[in-house]
């Protein structure tokens, strides 16, 4: 089964995906993930993705696709894998046409949203990547780009809207019921 979580910055797509990939045996796949990983690289591509991302604004498409495509020929994504951070825009969306069986939509308001961040980075200090203006830039960019993403999806028939506002747990089994799991 592929499956793709798409939500707003904050929303708990990593919480969700590593959830289901222990219970689905599938395996788990952020794409912020390996842009943090690839952004600690002293290359080109890793200066270049690291002030991208700490600008706030999304690694383009081109890119974007390119790498992501590198990553799911790995054998460990053979039969299947749970997605998150991509596709975020329409173009990625139509490059991926066969790359998911269902989209999980973590809905999540924006003051949520940055309530969540706010609670994260009190944790263990602020990413690179989560100042408040990167913030702010990636929740508009979320709206202008990825919203869209939804009614690609929702015309294919494999969007599952989520109320991601609740319990962790009570998520998670909304998730794996509407799945049939």
């Amino acid at each position: 089964m592929k499956i793709v979580l798409i939500g707003i910055q904050g929303a708990g797509k990593s919480t969700q995906g590593n959830l289901l990939s222990e219970k689905l045996k599938i395996p788990y796949l952020s794409t912020g993930h390996i842009f943090r990983e690839l952004a600690k690289e002293k290359t080109k591509i890793g200066r270049y993705i690291k002030e991208v991302m700490n600008a706030g604004y999304l690694i383009p498409d081109k890119k974007t696709v390119a790498i992501v495509d590198e990553y799911l020929k790995r054998q460990e994504y053979k039969n299947g894998y749970i997605i998150d951070g991509f596709p975020r825009t329409i173009a990625q969306a139509e490059f991926f046409k066969d790359g998911a069986d269902k989209v999980i939509y973590l809905k999540v308001s924006d003051g949520e949203a940055l309530k969540r961040l706010s609670f994260r980075n009190g944790d263990n200090g602020v990413r690179e990547d989560e100042t408040p203006s990167a913030i702010a830039k990636r929740i508009e960019l979320f709206h202008k780009l990825t919203k869209p993403v939804f009614d690609y999806y929702r015309k294919k028939g494999i969007l599952i809207e989520i109320d991601g506002e609740r319990a962790i747990e009570e998520i998670h089994e909304d998730i794996l019921t509407k799945l049939g799991k």
